[in-house]
């Protein structure tokens, strides 16, 4: 059975945006209907790519305002003055599941009659993984991601301390991703400074997935011998993704236990 290939063109945003979208994309090559950026076929014909993703505060959102809808193209507008074609607004932080489920919902509809199209678009799905049922909430569980081993043993320490009865290390993109798919969490803990892991993107799945759950990032660039703009920058980032905390590296016992004992 053949899927719906759907091609991006993205407009502005952020590093740590791009980064979420990025992961979005890579994690949608598997189902249904998948998404990737799009790029200007050299030589021919201009085309038209099917879905446009504009940040309305970035320089260019002034002529795509100016610029006459364009048939059969959903523009997807993100932030304030929003021109009146476009198909979907949105405010940050962005809800990537839910913005991907409308996105799903809206080709299925136009695939519906072309005979190779089978999508349950009843509910989000905005993962290549079955995602399935959550596990009861009562199992308290945390994932670390990107955390070196002779910092995990004590991060491991101090979750079961906590009363955290389950830890789920991963050391990838990938296996955080299969992890969220899989179960219920209550607090996260990703490494920033793993640059092998999409730690902003996996964040950003990490808190619209589970919105009430504690979401930890740690980075040397918080610490005390930090250059200022580094620490500046990653707090600003932090807290635009509505990060519950960031900790310095090394891990300092009294931070840690500060966030965890409100678990």
């Amino acid at each position: 059975m053949r899927g719906i290939d759907v091609r991006v063109q993205v407009i502005g945003f952020s590093d740590v945006e791009r980064h979420a979208l990025n992961t979005v994309f890579r994690l949608s090559r598997e189902r249904e209907v998948s998404y990737g950026p799009w790029r200007s076929a050299s030589g021919m014909l201009e085309e038209v790519p099917p879905v446009l993703l504009v940040d309305g505060d970035c320089a260019e959102a002034v002529l795509v305002q100016a610029r006459e809808p364009r048939a059969g193209q959903r523009l997807i507008w993100v932030g304030e003055h929003a021109p009146e074609h476009a198909w979907r607004v949105v405010a940050r932080p962005i809800a990537w599941a839910g913005l991907l489920h409308d996105l799903d919902a809206s080709f299925a509809a136009t695939q519906s009659d072309s005979g190779f199209l089978d999508l349950d678009v009843s509910r989000p799905a905005p993962l290549d993984m079955d995602l399935g049922e959550f596990p009861s909430a009562e199992v308290r569980r945390a994932l670390v991601v990107g955390i070196a081993e002779h910092e995990s043993g004590y991060l491991r320490e101090r979750l079961t301390h906590a009363a955290v009865s389950f830890i789920d290390e991963a050391p990838s993109t990938e296996r955080a991703a299969e992890c969220m798919a899989q179960h219920h969490y209550l607090c996260g803990v990703f490494n920033l400074d793993d640059h092998h892991i999409d730690a902003w993107g996996l964040m950003q799945l990490f808190r619209e997935r589970y919105p009430q759950a504690m979401t930890l990032a740690t980075t040397e660039h918080a610490g005390p011998f930090a250059g200022w703009w580094h620490r500046r920058r990653v707090r600003v980032h932090t807290k635009r993704l509505g990060i519950s905390g960031l900790l310095a590296r090394p891990l300092q016992p009294p931070a840690i236990s500060r966030y965890l004992e409100m678990l």
